[in-house]
């Protein structure tokens, strides 16, 4: 029969864990709040692509130097289209399909599906933020007239064909990484560029973002009312571990 000593320890080693795990929740939890809050602060952003945030089990290293099963996260992002809106500007454009523009940005290349495109004060295709737009031949100079751009991404002022958007795809997309202002980077440098497999240009249009509002806030919900679940869990574990605590101290008195 085990003597309540070692009952008292095994149970305040087991809370231990209880404990570890329910914080290891918490801290996933609010990464997942973030995540979800920097959607819906997106919903409006033309080209947004929203994340998805799933939990799960992994292999950690436990105190003790052992390993145990611990809580990760899992973030990916959903490229998938989205619906366009008409805009009636000519330097808006959006890409029905696959494909992302190309960006040159202070920080190199960069990708988006984001074209509220505007001029620059030397009369080139920019970004809001003031990044080159690419074409297939580098950034893209436009003059005084009508642009018009046809579904291949073709530019053309009155009957001169003056650029082509350089319109790119990934074949693991989530080898792409954002970095803010709606602009994501290869995080995996051994994933390159390559032709889209079916794309179609749309000017005067803006894709639409993919953030839907309510899924979101039902989201934030749930994860509000498990969040509360992990703090009562965390209190009643901590009550617990006061109880061993007597108790051990009891028997080696």
């Amino acid at each position: 029969m085990a003597n309540l000593n070692d009952q008292g320890s095994e149970m305040f080693a087991t809370n231990r864990l209880g404990l570890v795990q329910s914080l290891e929740t918490m801290r996933l939890q609010t990464e997942k709040l973030n995540q979800i809050s920097n959607n819906l602060a997106n919903t409006d952003t033309p080209g947004y692509k929203k994340d998805i945030v799933a939990f799960q089990e992994m292999l950690t290293r436990a105190a003790d130097g052992g390993q145990r099963i611990g809580r990760g996260i899992k973030i990916a992002t959903d490229f998938q289209p989205e619906q366009m809106e008409e805009t009636g500007n000519p330097l808006h454009v959006a890409i029905a399909g696959d494909g992302f523009f190309r960006i040159q940005t202070p920080q190199g290349i960069r990708y988006t599906r984001d074209g509220n495109f505007t001029l620059s004060a030397d009369n080139q295709l920019v970004t809001q933020d003031g990044n080159q737009v690419l074409g297939e031949g580098g950034p893209i100079q436009l003059g005084p007239g009508t642009v018009t751009i046809d579904a291949q991404g073709g530019i053309h002022m009155g009957d001169q064909t003056v650029a082509k958007l350089a319109i790119v795809s990934f074949a693991n997309k989530q080898a792409l990484e954002k970095e803010g202002k709606n602009l994501l980077r290869l995080k995996d440098q051994g994933t390159s560029e390559e032709p889209p497999a079916s794309f179609s240009v749309r000017q005067g249009y803006l894709e639409t973002s993919g953030v839907e509002p309510m899924s979101e806030m039902i989201a934030m919900i749930e994860l509000s009312r498990s969040s509360e679940s992990e703090q009562k869990m965390i209190h009643a574990i901590d009550s617990l571990d006061g109880m061993a605590v007597g108790q051990v101290g009891k028997l080696a008195g």
